[in-house]
């Protein structure tokens, strides 16, 4: 509603307003970055919020079920792609040096990286960059609080730190370069057929399977450019 809300004002005013995640390949996405942190509804108390040893450098010190939470995010990216990134478009966003991430990793205040950890005490929270603007919020934070659930409910522990330029650190795992492969991995994905049900599952494959039929036919700007005087 706000999306349609937003673009109705900005033609009544002489503008045009997208969403889309990368409307022009000279310029940065528009992307929709999630925050997300935990609290007990009975007591008001942040759970993110430790009293151990703060992470190096800083003054944030997490607490265990911070660090299960961001090892299912983390965990279950990939699977949770296609709701992050839901189009071919959005996959133009993830390039290097745009504040876009390309990588699965997470840092603290690490803007290179898909999981920017930032705050402390009762501000401590999780930023996924993965979304684009193109997102549907509900649903991509949606599986963000399954993955974090899942993660908090198996006791996973996440990779180090990453620490540095994420960009440059061709060793880390990379977010899904294309909807195929978002597809696939949301396809047989047992955790996304035991957080959403079949039913949603199913929706979505074919959502993504009829968006790539019509993108395999078309003809693009860029082909007619590039090969029609050239072959």
């Amino acid at each position: 509603i706000y999306k349609h809300a937003a673009k109705e004002i900005a033609m009544q005013e002489g503008y045009a307003l997208t969403f889309m995640a990368k409307i022009d390949e000279s310029l940065a996405g528009n992307s929709m970055h999630l925050h997300s942190s935990l609290w007990d509804a009975q007591t008001g108390a942040a759970l993110f919020a430790g009293t151990g040893e703060p992470l190096p450098g800083t003054r944030t010190a997490p607490s265990e079920l911070f660090y299960h939470y961001l090892a299912g995010l983390i965990d279950h990216a990939r699977e949770c792609a296609l709701f992050f990134a839901p189009n071919v478009n959005s996959y133009k966003r993830y390039v290097a040096g745009t504040f876009a991430p390309t990588a699965v990793a997470w840092s603290y205040d690490n803007r290179t990286a898909g999981f920017r950890v930032v705050g402390r005490g009762p501000g401590l929270r999780v930023e996924c960059r993965i979304p684009g603007a193109d997102a549907n919020p509900y649903l991509a934070m949606a599986v963000t609080l399954a993955a974090g659930l899942d993660g908090i409910a198996a006791a996973k522990s996440p990779p180090p730190r990453f620490e540095g330029d994420a960009y440059a650190a061709s060793e880390l795992p990379h977010v899904a370069s294309t909807l195929e492969e978002s597809l696939e991995a949301f396809r047989e994905s047992a955790f996304m057929r035991a957080s959403l049900g079949e039913a949603v599952v199913e929706h979505y494959v074919h959502f993504a399977e009829v968006e790539l039929r019509k993108f395999r036919r078309a003809v693009t700007g860029w082909e007619r450019r590039r090969y029609l005087e050239r072959v």
